[in-house]
């Protein structure tokens, strides 16, 4: 019994990476070209691009991981009858009941292994991708380009016309503190400096001028430094336990988690509703596994969407208890009786 199971579990794996690996690769395109999309807001090297990938890598596993096992399961259980080896072992005495518990196993090894994902990792690289992105857009503020109108520091619009070696030359900036105050600075040259977290910009040789209804106002200054007066909001982590604990008063929370317990089971509920309909004697039943990984995976992914919109842990439970009871129940009359 121990080689049958190694058996079924060897041409499960077989199958599954034949089908997760271009599943995996396709969706890694989707993100990637998501995530090259944010080179419009901030400049990214390919180091850091290939990071905020590997934040994506949960995302991708999770959604493509439930599919891959449906389809491989349904394609391993025809092909060993299709080949006559589940005949083969029903002759020997083995029941298909038996057959099917290295599945049952494989099922939940791979439910466990979703939960991990979707309760543990997803929100944790959700949170590294949006602190990286926070840290990105901060520094993306102290990037000036020379030439460039429109940039802003702090609450300052600035225009440089060079920049030689990080050295600035012929600076001009205006800032409008109220509706009836205006301020002007004009420099010959300047530098960005950034000490304990706080940016500046430390202007050298120039005028400043301030407008009201009432006055003109003119100064210059050996040297101007100007700081960054806008608070940039820092990203605080949040524990994994913490974030979930929201779910008692928080209903999207709740239903998040309801659709990741639910899809999470997905290879587990998925077993005997599958080997209902692929474990069959090729002489008398037709091959129908395309028909069989469409309707199997389209019904429980309705469902996980449901139970994401209006779900409650007793209409998950309630659910679970249907399509194993509806499944096995299939089971039992199309393979099990027989075989």
């Amino acid at each position: 019994m121990v080689n049958v199971k190694g058996y079924i579990s060897s041409n499960f794996t077989k199958a599954f990476l034949t089908i997760f690996l271009p599943f995996f690769l396709i969706i890694s395109l989707v993100y990637l070209v998501k995530i090259s999309s944010l080179t419009s807001q901030i400049q990214i090297s390919f180091a850091e691009l290939l990071i905020l990938y590997s934040y994506s890598v949960p995302d991708i596993i999770f959604y493509t991981l439930p599919l891959s096992f449906i389809a491989a399961l349904a394609n391993v259980l025809l092909k060993l009858s299709q080949d006559n080896e589940l005949i083969a072992l029903y002759a020997l005495g083995l029941k298909a009941n038996k057959v099917l518990r290295s599945l049952l196993l494989l099922g939940l090894l791979f439910s466990l292994l979703l939960a991990a994902i979707s309760f543990l990792a997803m929100p944790l690289s959700k949170q590294l991708y949006k602190e990286f992105k926070t840290s990105k857009k901060a520094e993306a503020k102290l990037n000036i380009v020379a030439g460039k109108l429109g940039q802003k520091f702090g609450n300052y619009y600035i225009y440089v016309k060079e920049n030689k070696k990080g050295i600035f030359h012929d600076i001009v900036i205006y800032n409008r503190t109220n509706k009836n105050e205006e301020q002007f600075f004009s420099s010959q040259k300047g530098k960005l400096n950034k000490q304990n977290g706080v940016a500046s910009l430390l202007l050298n040789d120039g005028y400043g001028y301030t407008y009201t209804e009432e006055k003109l106002q003119q100064a210059k200054y050996k040297s101007l430094e100007v700081f960054d007066t806008t608070k940039n909001k820092a990203f605080n982590f949040e524990a994994i336990v913490a974030f979930w604990s929201k779910a008692t008063s928080n209903i999207k929370i709740l239903r998040r988690a309801l659709f990741f317990i639910f899809v999470s089971l997905i290879p587990l509920l998925s077993v005997y509703l599958v080997a209902a309909f692929t474990m069959i004697n090729p002489r008398y039943q037709a091959n129908r596994s395309f028909l069989v990984i469409f309707l199997t995976t389209l019904t429980l992914y309705m469902l996980a969407s449901s139970l994401e919109k209006w779900g409650t842990f007793s209409l998950l439970l309630m659910t679970v208890f249907v399509i194993l009871f509806v499944g096995k129940r299939l089971f039992d009359t199309r393979v099990a009786r027989y075989f």
